[in-house]
C-alpha cells in the first residue's frame, strides 16, 4: 500500500482575467438592517459580488473547512492566473493557513477590467500547477530518507481545483490536453532530478462559473480517466450561493467529511453567547447548526440502525442529533470510542458562533439521537481540548468501565466454562526463570528465544473454552497432548502417543462414552459414532500442528491416520449400529400410535424374520463347511411359534429379539419327548403306575382315590 493519497496535495488554480470581474448579478441587500429610517434618507442600493469574489470566497471557505479538520496532513497550494501565474504559497506547513492565503489575494486585488484578454489565459496557472504538483512536500521528504530501501512506496499524487470561466467544452478538452503534456513533460524532468518527484496520479476538478441569468456554455461531466495519470471532472454552477454549496459537497467528498446537524439548541435571542441553563425553555428561541467532521464519527451510529436527512433540495445528506440539556459544568468521564475535529458549515452565522463560544469556554454538549419512541439514547458528545472542538463519539452499548466483567464472564459475554484450571497449568509450565550465563543450549539460541518457541508450541492449538473441546476433557490423551508439544520425541514418547492412540481406538470399539458438551443443543446430542469422529479430527489438528517439527512427530500423525482408517467390516458394524439406533428411536416416537395397529405391524414383522431365518437355517444346515449344530436345551414347545398376542401396549424391540432367537434355537435340536406331548405345558409323570395300582389319574396329574 503506497503512502500519500490524491488529498495530500490540493492546488487551488484560480481565473483572474478580466471577464472575472463581471457581476454574478446575485444581489445583496444592504439596507436589511435598517430598522428605523429618518424622512428623505435614501434607501442603499442592494450590491452584487463579482464571478472573482465568488470564486474567491467559496475557495477559502473550502480551505477553512479543510484546515480547521486536518490541520497537519493535507496541504493547499494557491494559484492565481492572469496574463501569468501567481503563487501565493508553497508546500511549507507555516504557510498553511487562511490568513496567509488572504493576505496573498489581497495584495493581487481583484481582476483588471480594462486588461487585454487576449494576453491572460488560465493555462499560465494549469501549468504552474502540474509543476507544483511535482515538488516535494516535508512530509513526502521525511518518508522517502525514512524508506530509504522502499523509496518506491511513497506516491506522489494530487489534485487540481480550476476556478474558471470556460468558453465551451472543447475549450475544456483544450485544458484537459495542456495539462496530460505538462504532466508527461515534467515527470521527465523529475526523472533526473533528487528534488523532484514524478506525478504517479492527477485528478482535474474543473469547476465553470456563470452569473445567474445566463445560460451555461459548458455542460456536467462525471469523472472519467483522460489517461493513466489524468482523471477529469466537470461541474458548471451558477455564482454566488450554488457556488459555494458545490464546493461544500467537493470538500466533504474530497477528504472523506460527513455533515452532522445539532437541532433544538436553546439560544435567549438578545444574548450573544448560549446561557441555556441560567435562562427559561420559554424565553429562548431553538436553532441548528450544522458542523462537518470525519465520516468516521458515524459508523456506530449508522449500525444503530440510524438514517440521514437530506438539505438543499437533496443534494447534500445529514445526521440529526438534538441538544441534550448538560446538567454540570464538572468534567465527567464518558466512555468514547473515538474523537474527531469538527467545522461549522456557516462558521459567520449567529448559531454556530453561540455554539462554538460555548463550548470553547470549558462547557461540554451531549447529543442524542432522534427518537420516536423508547429511551433517550445519547450517541455522541461536542468538547474542546486545547482551543479545538471535537466530536465525541460516545459507546451505547454496555460499557466495560462501569460493570468489570468477573473472571467466569470474558470479554464477549457471559461464558461460564473458561478452562481456568487448565491456564493455571499451561502458566507453570511456562513460567520464566532466571538462567545463568554459563549455561548453554546446543542449538545456539538464546534463553529468551527459547522461551518464545516453547510458548509458540504450546498455544499452536489450546481451545480456551470446555465446551469446545473433547481431547482436552478426556484423561486417556493426557500423555499423547503433554508429549506432542515438545520440540523433539523420544522413542519412548513416541511408543507412549502409539499407545494412547490405540488405547483410544479400543474405547471406539467398545463404545466406551466421551465427555462431548452438548450446551446450546437439544435432545441427547450426537450419536456415539459421532462423537468420536469429533474426537478423531481435533486430536488430527492437535498433531498436525505439531508434525513438522520431527520425523517421530509425524509418525504419530501417520498412526492417528491409520487408525481411522477402519476396514469394511468396523464400517458395516458401525452401519449396522446406526440402524438399530434410528429403530429404537423411531419407536419411542411412535409409542404413542394406536396400540392394535402397533401390534399388528410388530406380528407382521416378526413372521417376516422368522421364514427368513427358516431360509437361512436351511442354507447352513446344506453347507458342507458349516460345523453341526450343538445340542441346547430346549426351552420351548416344538410347535410353531405364534405371533405374539395383541398386547395392551407396544412390543419392545427387546422381546421381540428374545423370542427369535429362542424360536431359531428350538429348531435346531430334538425335542424333549415330555413337553412334546404336554398338555397346557404339563405332563403327567408316573404313567405306568395306573395300570399297576388300577388309580384314577386325572388329567392334572394328580391321584383320586
Amino acid at each position: 500500500m503506497k503512502m500519500f493519497s490524491v488529498s495530500h496535495k490540493t492546488v487551488f488554480v484560480v481565473d483572474h482575467c478580466p471577464y472575472m470581474a463581471e457581476s454574478s448579478r446575485q444581489q445583496v441587500e444592504c439596507d436589511v438592517l435598517t430598522k428605523s429610517r429618518a424622512q428623505g434618507m435614501i434607501p442603499l442600493a442592494p450590491v452584487s459580488k463579482s464571478l472573482w469574489t465568488c470564486a474567491v470566497e467559496c475557495s477559502m471557505e473550502y480551505c477553512r473547512i479543510l484546515y480547521d479538520i486536518y490541520p497537519m496532513d493535507k496541504l493547499v497550494n494557491y494559484i492565481v492566473s492572469d496574463s501569468e501565474f501567481h503563487i501565493l504559497n508553497s508546500w511549507r506547513q507555516e504557510e498553511q493557513s487562511t490568513h496567509e492565503l488572504m493576505s496573498a489575494l489581497a495584495a493581487v486585488g481583484p481582476p483588471n477590467p480594462r486588461e487585454d484578454p487576449e494576453c491572460c489565459s488560465i493555462l499560465h496557472g494549469l501549468v504552474a500547477a502540474v509543476e507544483a504538483l511535482c515538488k516535494i512536500t516535508e512530509l513526502q521528504h521525511e518518508k522517502r530518507t525514512a524508506l530509504m530501501d522502499t523509496a518506491e512506496r511513497v506516491a506522489n499524487r494530487g489534485r487540481i481545483i480550476c476556478l474558471t470561466n470556460a468558453k465551451s467544452d472543447t475549450h475544456v478538452r483544450m485544458l484537459e490536453d495542456c495539462i496530460q503534456e505538462t504532466i508527461l513533460e515534467q515527470n521527465k524532468l523529475a526523472a533526473g532530478s533528487d528534488r523532484l518527484m514524478a506525478i504517479q496520479q492527477c485528478e482535474l476538478v474543473l469547476v465553470h462559473i456563470y452569473p445567474q441569468g445566463d445560460d451555461t456554455l459548458v455542460s456536467d461531466r462525471p469523472k472519467k480517466e483522460v489517461s493513466p495519470l489524468l482523471t477529469s471532472e466537470v461541474h458548471s454552477v451558477r455564482a454566488g450561493r450554488h457556488l459555494a454549496s458545490k464546493l461544500n459537497i467537493l470538500v466533504q467528498q474530497h477528504f472523506d467529511l460527513a455533515s452532522t446537524t445539532i437541532t433544538n439548541i436553546p439560544m435567549k435571542p438578545t444574548l450573544n453567547v448560549c446561557e441555556q441553563e441560567e435562562q427559561h425553555a420559554n424565553t429562548s428561541a431553538n436553532y441548528d447548526v450544522e458542523l462537518l467532521h470525519h465520516r468516521d464519527a458515524h459508523l456506530e451510529f449508522f449500525k444503530s440502525g440510524g438514517c440521514t436527512s437530506t438539505r438543499e433540495n437533496g443534494l447534500k445528506e445529514t445526521v440529526t442529533l438534538k441538544w441534550c440539556t448538560p446538567r454540570t459544568n464538572s468534567i465527567e468521564l464518558h466512555y468514547c470510542t473515538g474523537a474527531y475535529r469538527i467545522s461549522p458549515t456557516d462558521v459567520n452565522s449567529r448559531p454556530s458562533s453561540c455554539l462554538t463560544n460555548f463550548l470553547l469556554n470549558g462547557r461540554s454538549v451531549l447529543l442524542e439521537q432522534p427518537r420516536k419512541s423508547g429511551s433517550k439514547v445519547i450517541s455522541h458528545m461536542l468538547s474542546s481540548h486545547g482551543g479545538e472542538i471535537f466530536l465525541h463519539v460516545l459507546n451505547s452499548n454496555r460499557s466495560t468501565l462501569e460493570d468489570p466483567p468477573s473472571i467466569s464472564e470474558g470479554c464477549g459475554g457471559r461464558v461460564t466454562d473458561y478452562r481456568i484450571t487448565d491456564f493455571g497449568e499451561f502458566m507453570r509450565e511456562n513460567r520464566l526463570t532466571p538462567v545463568s550465563e554459563s549455561s548453554y543450549d546446543p542449538s545456539g539460541k538464546l534463553p529468551a528465544e527459547r522461551a518464545k518457541a516453547q510458548l509458540e508450541r504450546h498455544t499452536r492449538y489450546w481451545p480456551m473454552i470446555i465446551s469446545q473441546t473433547t481431547i482436552f476433557n478426556m484423561q486417556a490423551v493426557v500423555p499423547l497432548a503433554n508429549l506432542i508439544v515438545k520440540e523433539t520425541l523420544t522413542e519412548e514418547d513416541l511408543l507412549t502417543c502409539q499407545k494412547t492412540v490405540y488405547n483410544l481406538v479400543d474405547m471406539e470399539r467398545k463404545n466406551d462414552p466421551l465427555p462431548i458438551s452438548t450446551v446450546g443443543s437439544r435432545g441427547k446430542g450426537p450419536k456415539r459414532d459421532e462423537q468420536y469422529r469429533i474426537m478423531w479430527n481435533e486430536l488430527e489438528t492437535l498433531v498436525k500442528t505439531h508434525a513438522g517439527a520431527t520425523d517421530r512427530h509425524q509418525r504419530v500423525l501417520d498412526c492417528i491416520i491409520a487408525c481411522r482408517s477402519k476396514p469394511p467390516e468396523e464400517e458395516d458394524r458401525k452401519k449396522r449400529g446406526r440402524k438399530r439406533e434410528e429403530r429404537e428411536d423411531r419407536t419411542e416416537k411412535n409409542g404413542s400410535k394406536d396400540t392394535d395397529d402397533k401390534s399388528w405391524q410388530d406380528s407382521e414383522r416378526l413372521k417376516g424374520l422368522l421364514d427368513k431365518e427358516d431360509q437361512e437355517s436351511e442354507v447352513i444346515k446344506d453347507s458342507p463347511d458349516s460345523p453341526e449344530p450343538l445340542n441346547k436345551k430346549p426351552r420351548l414347545s416344538t410347535e410353531d411359534v405364534q405371533p405374539p398376542e395383541r398386547a395392551k401396549g407396544p412390543v419392545s424391540l427387546l422381546s421381540m429379539w428374545t423370542n427369535r432367537i429362542t424360536a431359531v434355537n428350538s429348531r435346531k435340536h430334538q425335542e424333549f419327548v415330555g413337553r412334546a406331548s404336554s398338555v397346557n405345558n404339563k405332563f403327567e409323570l408316573y404313567q405306568h403306575l395306573k395300570d399297576e395300582n388300577g388309580m384314577d389319574v386325572h388329567e392334572n396329574g394328580k391321584a383320586s382315590r
